[in-house]
């Protein structure tokens, strides 16, 4: 979603993080590295526990701007027409106590689909959503279960990367890993981009803490750009659900680094066996990506075919270089880009999902 160029406060061993992501994949350790591992484990844990607390808080200037920045969304046209409804379904579910799992069967149009109020929200309830095309979003109050009548997804033999994006991901002056910063990925999605300072959020500290502990279950993961001095300069995270990966947010602090990320995270989605990644809604610059939007029927199905088996768990590393992916042709590219995709690659502003266009 909408970000602000911070620093990070707490910059992330990368050497250790790659030493750690190649020991998993070792077969012999001897009992002396395997206790030095779960003493650095439980170090970092420590120190992670902190510095979620220090990231993840909210001034309360920054939650009364959310309220007020969320109020003045839900009241804007279109979604006026819808509030009187909204208001109500909210209302009678709340009566009713909430809704743990939402039924696709039972949504309310307001103006995008909602199957209702989180009920005692949590990383299973959150999962077990995700695989019936839900997931949790609200600007402020309790949070609401929504989904879409069409979502915007990337069936890996139709990415396309354009031949004058190809140089840049070649010879790009960045780094990239998975599940080394996820904490300050989340945190840098949050916030409110340089160029409109007063951005307006769904990812509130109770999200990040929700979507933080998938991380830890290995169900979430993130994805970082570095540049040459080791600063995080984009970053994407999202879920895993068998063979699905659903794109939570994007953010970047220079020119291109979230999309180098988003190529080289799709190349790896496509050799491990995923079938799509869901990027949610439209955006100009997934477009030209390869992704095309596909209705809830069919999203349904998928998710139901792929989401519950499969995909990679735990903890995943980067295992593919940024020339190997430059290199990365599919069938699209083979006959070239459809007449009406975009002749250069869109701009970068457009790269994050963007928002459900609905009520707070």
């Amino acid at each position: 979603m909408l970000v602000f160029l911070m620093v990070p406060t707490f910059a992330p061993n990368r050497a250790a993080e790659g030493s750690k992501c190649r020991n998993r994949n070792t077969s012999m350790i001897s009992m002396t590295q395997v206790d030095a591992q779960s003493v650095s484990t439980i170090e970092v844990d420590e120190g992670r526990r902190k510095l979620r607390r220090e990231l993840f808080a909210e001034t309360p200037y920054r939650r009364l701007e959310r309220w007020i920045l969320g109020t003045y969304f839900a009241v804007r046209p279109p979604r006026t027409r819808f509030l009187g409804r909204f208001l109500w379904e909210v209302t009678i579910d709340i009566a009713r106590g909430g809704t743990s799992v939402p039924d696709p069967g039972r949504v309310h149009a307001c103006p995008e689909l909602m199957g209702g109020v989180c009920r005692n929200i949590s990383p299973r309830t959150i999962l077990a959503a995700a695989r019936l095309g839900f997931s949790p979003w609200c600007h402020f109050g309790p949070l609401k279960w929504w989904t879409r009548e069409k979502r915007m997804v990337l069936f890996f033999d139709e990415h396309h990367m354009s031949k004058r994006f190809r140089p840049l991901v070649r010879n790009a002056p960045y780094s990239v890993t998975f599940d080394t910063a996820f904490e300050h990925v989340i945190k840098g999605c949050s916030e409110p981009r340089s160029y409109r300072r007063h951005g307006l959020t769904w990812i509130t500290p109770r999200i990040m803490k929700l979507y933080t502990e998938l991380y830890d279950q290995g169900h979430a993961h993130s994805v970082e750009i570095w540049d040459r001095e080791g600063r995080l300069v984009g970053g994407t995270y999202g879920l895993s659900l068998g063979r699905i990966f659903i794109t939570e947010s994007q953010f970047f602090r220079e020119s291109n680094a979230s999309k180098i990320g988003y190529a080289v995270l799709n190349y790896h989605l496509a050799k491990w066996g995923y079938v799509v990644n869901d990027n949610k809604g439209h955006t100009p610059a997934t477009e030209a990506m390869g992704f095309r939007e596909i209705p809830r029927a069919e999203y349904e199905a998928i998710l139901t075919a792929n989401a519950h088996s499969g995909g990679r768990s735990g903890r995943w590393c980067v295992e593919y270089d940024l020339a190997t992916v430059a290199n990365w042709k599919t069938a699209r590219d083979a006959k070239g880009a459809s007449p009406d995709a975009p002749r250069r690659p869109a701009p970068e502003t457009a790269a994050a999902s963007r928002p459900l266009p609905s009520s707070s």
